[in-house]
């Protein structure tokens, strides 16, 4: 038992360094790409349809590859960036390049819903731009923004437990070297109950800041 708890306390370490490195970046890189997604349309505030277009293609390219391909198709990149393909720091490379797509389009979404005349207001009060974008875009869809990084981190656990099981460690190596290669029922079932409640638990947590922020808006 003891034995087990060691392995499953390192298998959790590993898969919250991987989410968290991996969402980080995501956070990071997804915002500033979904306010140019949004802004770089056709009437936005920066506008410029074309890279507009080859960007979102872009995006949409990454978005539709499923996650096991793009790992795979991706290991010479990772073998160059953290100098291996095996371990918790390959699986980052895969998690966010993947992630980082996906909650952009996710606050694009929140951003679009953003009231236009909020905007124009601004614009009308001679707002430059860049204040639009920090003092009413953002402000006004951090909720839904929230939302959605929660839920791409729910997205990328699961991600994670899926690139573990080809040797990226954590959770779900651990699911599948002992649970499911040894047959051991009592290791895999664990694996399970410690994942549903760390999903519960961001969801609990995404939710909660969400509609606090709701409330302050």
């Amino acid at each position: 038992m003891s034995l087990l708890f060691d392995r499953l306390w390192q298998g959790l370490l590993d898969t919250l360094l991987m989410v968290g490195v991996s969402s980080l970046i995501a956070l990071l890189a997804g915002i500033p790409l979904a306010v140019f997604l949004v802004t770089s349309g056709k009437g936005g505030i920066f506008e410029a349809p074309r890279l507009n277009q080859v960007l979102g293609a872009i995006v949409n390219l990454f978005r539709s590859i499923p996650f096991l391909i793009l790992m795979v198709a991706l290991i010479p990149f990772t073998r160059l960036v953290v100098g291996t393909t095996y371990g918790v720091w390959a699986a980052v490379v895969p998690l966010t390049i993947a992630a980082t797509p996906f909650f952009a389009r996710i606050a694009e979404v929140s951003l679009r819903e953003v009231d236009q005349g909020l905007i124009e207001a601004a614009q009308a009060m001679g707002c430059r731009r860049w204040h639009i974008v920090w003092h009413v875009l953002l402000p006004e869809a951090l909720p839904g923004i929230v939302g959605g990084f929660t839920i791409t981190l729910v997205t990328m656990i699961n991600s994670s437990a899926m690139a573990g099981a080809i040797g990226a460690g954590g959770l779900g190596d651990l699911a599948y070297r002992y649970g499911y290669q040894r047959f051991d029922s009592q290791v895999m079932l664990t694996v399970i109950v410690v994942l549903v409640a760390l999903v519960c638990l961001i969801q609990f947590g995404g939710d909660r800041l969400a509609k606090g922020l709701n409330r302050r808006a």
